[in-house]
């Protein structure tokens, strides 16, 4: 029987079925022929009569020789069933059963999904003592939507393998911020040679104070448009999504086709530009090859008749290209992931990793000229996985994936479309650089300035009930009072108090009660002005 072992690999060579297909008969006729597999019929009969016999099966000569037919009538000993892409053969089957054909035939390339398959086993089997089980892996032609690779779980090391990851909703990280930046090119409010503020500020939501903070836990100052997102800096993101407001983000989201959000209220607040939204991998997969055509999408296919569906547009070509030129730019990427790693790609690709709160979810979402690849590496049990980052993640499969695709031929380079222009720009401190901006957006003379921020307090931010820890001395504790850099001459009133100069911060000693908190200029005039209350719980007495 050559390399075929096992019950369950005889089974599928043998007779073309599972082990719990087998009937008694069947049975008997291959436990026969363990002594000697290469065994004439005739001999496999003799032996499995003897077998039932001794065995106490009740068999007759008809049975044993019909089955000893089934099992030497296989041509050339036919391997295993393939179960290439169970999730996928379920879901459609299971549509057309009933009504539709006996045979569906797919989109996928089944050389395709046996590499992406190995390639997704193997990084698990590297990365598993970080407690990493699960993964999936979609694969999209990004002319016909053309669904090539649909890998719906880790096989045989899946904690639930029967679960389809490349349907399942997964909170999404950093995926979501292209389609935020795009929105603000669109409404040419930015362009990729803005200046973003990268530093700590406090979002009051509701009665609490939100900090959103980067990755590596580091701040970089005033950076670019491009920078932050090739870099995937969270705060910057976010005060983009405050210019924005959430309903106009949220809106872009849905019409990009990501059909499980709540679209009613202030859900998600600020941080649904740092993957609090659950989104599924073929949804992903399809916005981000919606950038890659250049800004208009259509749904994916899955079978090889289904019609073409509708094309919309979602994004203007312009604004398309230049998210993908940021996307592909090594060099904007580096502040955070260094020049070398699973993004870099020996032909042109644009290319992006999210991980979600407490590393439950990890995903690596890019493109080429032809092909959209999308990642994603977790737990389905939720359990946060250790260690494990964008690049040492879902990343090394993309790379595998997409190297595979363009092992004979490279991706072919974008070309710029009409409506956008290179330009040389110079930044505050003298830097200067060539950047890609939306025709008639770009700087009058090519200077790039700091956008202008309003004088404002900053901490503790309007409504904040802040709790006195009673397991530090009171009068070791403080409050900061920090205003945002803008006039001179600022000084801090609290309640009727003087509190000082308000150039830099301000460490107050906490009182207990209700507080209103003043930044006044030196003529007296109020220029922002906040309430806040400070309470105490069972200050130790020392």
């Amino acid at each position: 029987m050559g390399e075929v072992e096992g019950v369950t690999a005889a089974a599928g060579a043998l007779l073309a079925k599972s082990p719990h297909g087998i009937d008694a008969a069947e049975a008997v006729i291959l436990a026969g022929l363990l002594r000697a597999p290469s065994a004439p019929p005739a001999l496999a009969v003799a032996r499995a009569r003897r077998l039932a016999r001794d065995g106490g099966i009740p068999l007759g000569e008809d049975a044993l020789a019909r089955a000893a037919d089934r099992i030497f009538a296989v041509p050339n000993h036919r391997g295993p069933t393939p179960r290439l892409a169970p999730h996928l053969a379920r879901r459609l089957l299971t549509a057309t059963r009933g009504s539709g054909p006996a045979t569906v035939r797919a989109t996928l390339d089944a050389a395709l999904q046996r590499t992406a398959t190995a390639a997704l086993e193997r990084e698990l089997a590297s990365v598993r003592s970080n407690n990493v089980r699960d993964g999936a892996v979609v694969v999209l032609d990004n002319a016909s939507g053309d669904v090539l690779v649909y890998v719906g779980s880790s096989g045989a090391g899946a904690t639930s393998r029967h679960v389809d990851g490349a349907r399942a909703r997964r909170q999404a990280g950093s995926t979501l911020k292209p389609f935020l930046y795009g929105l603000a090119l669109d409404r040419r409010i930015l362009t990729a040679a803005s200046l973003l503020d990268d530093s700590p500020v406090e979002i009051p939501v509701g009665d609490a104070v939100y900090r959103p903070r980067n990755y590596d836990e580091r701040f970089r100052g005033s950076v670019t448009l491009r920078t932050a997102l090739a870099s995937s800096l969270n705060v910057p993101a976010v005060r983009t999504q405050q210019l924005l407001g959430e309903p106009a983000f949220i809106d872009r989201l849905v019409a990009l086709g990501f059909t499980g959000l709540v679209t009613t209220g202030d859900h998600y607040g600020p941080s649904l530009t740092l993957g609090t939204a659950e989104v599924s991998l073929m949804e992903l997969a399809n916005a981000y090859r919606t950038l890659a055509r250049g800004g208009v999408a259509t749904p994916v296919r899955l079978t090889l008749d289904a019609a073409p569906g509708l094309e919309r547009r979602v994004y203007s070509e312009e604004a398309s290209f230049v998210i993908g030129q940021i996307l592909s730019d090594r060099e904007a990427r580096s502040a955070t992931f260094g020049l070398e790693n699973a993004l870099a790609t020996r032909f042109w690709s644009a290319v992006k990793t999210g991980t979600s709160k407490e590393m439950r979810d990890n995903w690596c979402v890019g493109f080429s000229s032809e092909f959209t690849v999308a990642v994603w590496v977790g737990n389905y049990s939720g359990e946060p996985m250790h260690e494990v980052s964008g690049i040492t993640g879902a990343a090394p499969t993309w790379l595998r994936v997409m190297s595979r695709l363009h092992r004979d031929h490279p991706s072919v380079t974008p070309t710029p479309p009409s409506g956008v222009l290179a330009r040389r720009v110079s930044f505050p401190g003298g830097q200067t650089g060539r950047e890609w901006f939306l025709e008639g957006t770009e700087p009058a003379g090519g200077s790039v300035a700091h956008a202008a921020a309003p004088t404002q307090i900053i901490a503790p931010v309007d409504g904040a009930v802040l709790v006195l820890d009673p397991d530090i001395p009171q009068q070791r504790q403080r409050i900061a009072l920090v205003a945002s850099p803008g006039q001179t001459g600022l000084a801090w009133r609290l309640d009727e108090d003087s509190v000082g100069a308000a150039q830099g911060p301000v460490l107050w000693a906490p009182r207990a009660g209700r507080h209103r908190l003043r930044l006044e200029n030196d003529s007296g005039e109020v220029i922002d002005e906040i309430r806040f209350r400070v309470r105490t719980s069972g200050i130790r007495a020392y």
